[in-house]
């Protein structure tokens, strides 16, 4: 136990924060993706979280296989892949 209280509420957003301000490379993606990344200035966590699936197909040799590996390494960092519209 600590002196002074902790508040896991902010513990827990600044793992948050701390884990939005990984670069691409340390999330364990190849070293081909993440310079596909960077080439379109994609460089933190939170810049990847920010594009859609469409914007990241659009890069020049990113395809399903490399968008899976991205999804892997983020969920592997707590974040969930975005839910995929099923037709019915």
């Amino acid at each position: 136990m600590t002196r002074v209280p902790i508040n896991q509420g902010e513990l827990a957003n600044q793992g948050m924060q701390e884990r939005l301000e990984m670069s691409t490379a340390e999330i364990g993606l190849a070293v081909r993706t993440t310079n596909c990344l960077e080439e379109r200035g994609i460089f933190t966590v939170s810049d990847l979280l920010h594009c859609t699936r469409e914007d990241l197909l659009q890069i020049s040799n990113f395809g399903e296989k490399t968008l899976d590996e991205v999804y892997k390494s983020l969920e592997k960092i707590g974040f969930n892949r975005p839910p995929r519209n099923v037709p019915r």
